[in-house]
């Protein structure tokens, strides 16, 4: 890796500037989570709605100056997402495999507020739909050389990001990212949001994760697999009705453990 790009990198992270447009995607993921868990509690109690991304951005939209906010979380989604890519190129403390399992975090973490930033996009400019996206992506992979093996690593992947999620919550890993509180002590609503809404997620992530692996047995490149059927499938499981309940005030817990993560997260 060059010089003249760590040093950019560098100069980046110590912009004041950048990293609160970045917190600001903090807040913008915050507010989606929150969303999302209205319209699946929504879903759960029988009403109809998209329980993901692109529904709760869309239910976002159709508020007064809904699309300025889309527009402002689009920005934050876009700069959290640079923020992650600078974060993998620094300079990193640490054994070689720590850093490279900090890189590889970051690219992760860069791709996925890199997709919310273009779902808002395309959200606010009218240009499609989140489920269609997901729907399409996965007859893509079916359709490549080798489709189901690529379908169910994408599978093992989503499941495994899941059940990082739960041990993160469970462990309470997640206090880690919160060294911007200085030497105060996190509160214990803090905590309890976090092991909640983290594991909340997870369970969410798993199940998504299960969706690919059964699209990948079944070679069905028809088979939903994105966050929304994911909830759904919970729906119509014995009891379902009060697990995705259980699920959305998880959900709706992470997205207000998003806020606290805006104000004092480690940039």
């Amino acid at each position: 890796m060059s010089n003249d790009v760590q040093g950019m990198a560098e100069r980046a992270s110590r912009s004041r500037s950048f990293e609160w447009v970045a917190r600001v995607g903090y807040v913008g993921s915050g507010v989606v989570h929150l969303l999302i868990a209205w319209i699946a509690g929504r879903v759960a109690l029988g009403s109809s709605g998209e329980a993901d991304q692109t529904g709760a951005l869309e239910q976002l939209g159709s508020t007064g100056g809904g699309n300025i906010l889309l527009w402002v979380c689009a920005a934050g989604f876009a700069a959290l997402a640079l923020w992650q890519l600078v974060e993998a190129v620094v300079p990193h403390r640490g054994s070689k495999r720590e850093q490279l399992g900090d890189r590889v975090k970051a690219v992760g973490k860069a791709l996925v507020y890199g997709g919310l930033a273009v779902t808002a996009f395309r959200v606010v400019t009218g240009s499609g739909s989140g489920g269609e996206a997901s729907s399409e992506a996965t007859s893509s992979l079916m359709a490549a050389p080798a489709g189901r093996i690529l379908v169910g690593v994408v599978g093992l992947v989503v499941l495994g990001v899941g059940a990082y999620h739960v041990y993160k919550g469970a462990k309470r890993k997640f206090r880690e990212d919160l060294s911007g509180t200085g030497n105060r002590e996190i509160s214990r609503a803090v905590t309890v949001l976090g092991v909640v809404g983290y594991v909340a997620k997870g369970v969410a992530l798993a199940v998504m994760g299960g969706l690919f692996l059964t699209a990948a047995v079944q070679a069905d490149p028809n088979q939903p697999t994105g966050l929304d059927a994911a909830l759904k499938a919970l729906r119509d499981q014995p009891l379902g009705v009060v697990l995705l309940l259980v699920v959305a005030a998880g959900l709706a817990a992470y997205g207000l453990y998003s806020f606290a993560r805006a104000r004092y997260s480690r940039m």
